[in-house]
């Protein structure tokens, strides 16, 4: 058997802790804090109760890195503390330009903070100066004493602190890339010595800063001159013999030259309240680390501090070596039959026809490989039952690997755990960056290159075969040790149950769907296409009948001229361009104006965007006829499911035109028809169930229409006299409630004014109480807790409910409405779609569920299975959560998707 070791990238081997030279390492707090904070996506960096951490994150990692790697003696961090300093009253201009810090920033600092005392490093600020500059005071005064210094900062003015004594380590890319800028390296960069840096950047200026350059002079033009002359009072002194446009530029721009010079210079005299001597440290004391990393949940830093601070680890370091053995042919079967009840941690490689490739870590134990192609058919045969049976598995991305699979004929059961579906019941809406992105974030591990987020290797990104069962080791390795940190925090937030009593058990329905398919009429497709063309060129051709040129109207700039200028029509909100012509703008001016010109836009627009929908169709079917979406199962927040190539719910549904798209999708060969099934209203039913309210509860209870019931009560009339416009009044709010609608919101969906929007919310408020104690009591336990949840414990985080930005506030307020009843609804459907598959197995039909688009479910129906289907998803639907208001479910059959709407 062939033994392997396979060795990933990490930061190294515990650090040496001969501490032997003195050094004082120094770094820019604010400035290394604001790079870590754009250097990792803020929303993949979170605490369970909110908390951005992504600008703490990368700050401390980097720390932990330059501690290892530089072993200093001594150590402090400076800190800016506001930005009037000393060079804001010699400049009132100067940083005026430079935006407030992003909400997600605030409260990091702090938190960078408290994680310094922890590890016993000093941190400094002064009033009225910089953190340059106390970098600056603590390089002279350690060159004073000797002690070579290491000064870790993004920001180019240190560069003139650099010596034979200091060296400035520069952040190139990331965090993790540190440019060594000696006195050599700053001549080979700029061309210049360190003494003659703010010289240079004097002259050039700094946007950043808001220090005005000179028109038309550049860095090589400045470097010129300091080079020609010696320095920038070399070049004062023959500013006169600077002849050109460029000498005229300098002469005016001489005293903002000379303010930015005085800006630049960094003080080395500032008043610190310690000495170097008392920068002394030594290691870390994990007992006062523990608890704050806990409450960060830094467990990867927590492991690679104690490793720099000389303490044993709780266990050896994460993905420093993977060691494995491919299986000889006759040997997998011999070691699946060991495998009973323990769980195994499994990864593939694919390629478009199938799996080729296979490696299977057990927890604690050995990791081994098996080539599909080398195996002997006994162990092919052991391989594919084994993966079919009740054996515990591990997989990142059930749907991706059920999917290769099904190529192949072949099935996956005993799933147990899967990564990618506890990330994301973790962090909803947040991107993984696939099985690299968690093993980084969690384990603190770099993978080698893998094809996709999706977590399956594809053979045609690896060179040798070695290098895919290395992979192959590797990823199969980091799924045994991320299982157990990801199920403590899932237990941690309640999260479990779902994942393994629905995200799990869903996974391989939307494996089985996508891989089905639903089948389509090409030929309907494309004469539906030329349809739109027709009616698109009808629309043009109106319009410039009706303006007498022809113009092009999807140019925004030719529209404002038109509309505006030319036929002086209301102007539309402004925006950097001129004035919006958005779909929604030119609707309201239309309603406002009745120009007739609006019309034949809109309807160009409406008639372009469904050809464009339906030629985006015709590339996606395949050799089956067959039109394959994908089902995306980790992307939105609320944990609704959305597809993609093509994306499903664009499909449009509300008008006739619009139908006609679905009328090109189809029963396929040997079935007899499609059965559509959706829930009526059920964001209003779990409102009433979340909210208790008796009078909605009623309502629903009644077996009337719920708008039409509602409308009555709130306007105070008989049911028999509620006309249309009450009705849709009535069911724009209750639908606009669910969505966390404004009385701003509501009046710009009536077109009325916000008064009247607001007077008819409260009217619906007097009716109905209990609607609005359940509103105000989601936002403000989601404002305590940091986060809302489902009826079946489904959370969603919104740090922004403390945001100081109202905008931002008022956003997190909204979806912390809509969130519960949201979630609750996807809850819904996936209970359904287990529930359907489940009763079509047991019961041994050859029907199948193909497509789920918002509320609704797709299915294809068997001869002879109508009736036994439309039973069994009609109770399953209607089963699949108890409320205070029964879930009603229409359903509909045609042999189009269209036909069969209901």
């Amino acid at each position: 058997m062939a033994q392997r070791s396979a060795r990933p990238t990490t930061g190294g081997a515990a650090a040496d802790k001969d501490k032997t030279t003195p050094t004082l390492l120094l770094l820019d707090g604010h400035s290394l804090a604001y790079r870590a904070f754009y250097a990792l996506p803020e929303e993949n960096f979170a605490t369970s109760t909110g908390q951005s951490t992504n600008a703490v994150y990368g700050f401390v990692s980097m720390l932990i890195n330059v501690l290892r790697d530089e072993k200093p003696t001594h150590v402090a961090v400076a800190f800016d503390v506001s930005r009037k300093t000393f060079r804001s009253e010699v400049f009132a201009d100067y940083k005026a330009t430079r935006s407030a810090s992003p909400e997600g920033f605030k409260g990091q600092v702090l938190l960078i903070k408290e994680v310094l005392d922890a590890m016993g490093i000093r941190h400094v600020e002064q009033e009225g100066f910089e953190a340059d500059d106390l970098l600056a005071t603590l390089s002279h005064k350690a060159t004073v004493l000797d002690l070579p210094t290491k000064i870790v900062t993004g920001d180019r003015d240190a560069f003139q602190l650099v010596s034979d004594a200091v060296t400035v380590l520069y952040p190139r890319k990331g965090m993790s890339d540190l440019a060594r800028m000696t006195p050599a390296a700053v001549v080979e960069k700029y061309g210049l010595t360190p003494q003659q840096y703010p010289d240079f950047a004097a002259l050039r200026g700094d946007p950043s800063d808001n220090l005005p350059g000179i028109p038309g002079v550049g860095e090589k033009t400045a470097v010129k001159w300091i080079t020609t002359y010696g320095s920038l009072s070399g070049v004062v002194d023959h500013v006169d013999e600077i002849s050109g446009k460029v000498g005229d530029a300098l002469r005016a721009a001489l005293p903002q030259v000379m303010t930015n010079r005085e800006i630049t210079q960094l003080r080395s005299d500032v008043e610190i309240p310690f000495d170097v001597e008392d920068l002394q440290w030594a290691t870390v004391d994990m007992a006062r680390v523990d608890p704050l990393f806990d409450a960060l949940q830094f467990r990867v830093l927590r492991d690679r501090l104690a490793d720099v601070a000389g303490e044993p680890m709780a266990a050896p370091p994460p993905g420093t070596e993977v060691d494995f053995r491919v299986l000889e042919p006759g040997a997998c079967y011999e070691w699946l039959q060991q495998m009973s009840d323990e769980p195994v941690a499994v990864s593939f490689a694919s390629s478009p026809q199938a799996v080729e490739t296979i490696a299977m870590a057990k927890q604690g134990g050995e990791v081994v490989v098996v080539s599909l192609d080398r195996c002997s058919p006994d162990d092919v045969s052991a391989m594919q039952e084994w993966l079919a049976g009740p054996g515990f598995k591990w997989i990142y991305d059930v749907k991706g690997s059920l999917l290769a699979l099904l190529a192949m004929d072949w099935d996956l059961t005993g799933v147990v755990f899967d990564p990618l579906l506890a990330a994301y019941l973790l962090q909803p809406g947040a991107r993984m960056g696939g099985l690299a992105g968690l093993a980084e974030r969690y384990l603190n591990r770099t993978l080698d290159p893998e094809s996709d987020d999706s977590g399956q290797l594809s053979l045609g990104d690896a060179g040798a075969e070695t290098d895919v069962d290395r992979f192959l080791a590797i990823q199969a390795q980091a799924i045994v040790e991320l299982v157990p940190i990801l199920n403590q925090l899932l237990i941690d937030a309640g999260g479990s149950q779902l994942l393994t009593d629905i995200e799990i058990p869903l996974a391989s329905i939307l494996a089985q769907m996508e891989f089905t398919g639903i089948a389509v009429d090409e030929d309907r497709l494309t004469e539906l296409s030329q349809h739109f063309a027709g009616q698109a060129r009808k629309a043009e051709a109106l319009a410039h009948e009706q303006v007498g040129r022809p113009f092009n109207l999807g140019s925004p700039k030719q529209l404002q001229g038109i509309l505006f200028d030319e036929r002086g029509l209301p102007k539309t909100k402004k925006i950097k361009t001129g004035y919006t012509t958005d779909a929604e703008a030119l609707q309201s001016l239309f309603a406002r104006t009745g120009d007739p010109l609006l019309e034949s836009i809109l309807q160009w627009r409406d008639v372009s965007k469904l050809r464009q929908t339906v030629d985006g169709l015709i590339p996606l079917i395949g050799s089956d006829g067959r039109i394959h979406t994908t089902f995306q199962q980790t992307v939105t927040t609320t944990g609704r499911l959305s597809s993609s190539d093509p994306n499903l719910q664009n499909i449009p549904i509300r008008t006739e035109e619009g139908r006609r798209i679905r009328g090109c999708f189809t029963v396929g060969q040997g079935f007899e028809c499609l059965l559509t099934a959706d829930y009526s209203q059920i964001e209003m039913r779990i409102m009433a169930h979340m909210s208790g309210d008796g009078g909605l509860i009623e309502a629903f209870s009644l077996g009337e229409d719920l708008h039409t019931t509602v409308a009555a009560q709130v306007f105070d009339v008989a049911p028999d006299d509620v006309d249309a416009e009450m009705r849709r009044k009535i069911k724009a709010m209750s639908y606009g409630l669910a969505y966390g609608l404004s009385a701003y919101g509501l009046a710009q969906q009536l077109g009325v004014e916000p008064d009247e929007a607001r007077g008819l919310m409260d009217e619906y408020f007097g009716r109905f109480g209990g609607v609005r104690d359940f509103l105000d009591s989601v936002v403000q336990e989601a404002r305590s807790t940091g986060y809302t949840e489902t009826l079946l414990g489904r959370r969603r985080y919104l740090p922004d409910l403390k945001s100081d930005n109202r905008q931002r506030r008022d956003m997190a307020e909204r979806m912390a409405l809509n969130a519960p009843i949201q979630g609750t609804a996807a809850d819904i459907i996936k209970i359904a779609m287990i529930s359907v598959d489940r009763r079509i197995r047991q019961e041994g039909l050859a029907s199948r569920m193909i497509l789920q688009v918002h509320d609704e479910l797709v299915c294809e129906v068997a001869p002879d299975e109508l009736e036994t289907v439309r039973l069994l998803v009609t109770e399953a639907m209607a089963g699949a959560l108890t409320l205070d208001v029964p879930l009603g479910v229409s359903v509909g059959v045609g042999r189009t998707w269209e036909d069969a709407g209901h």
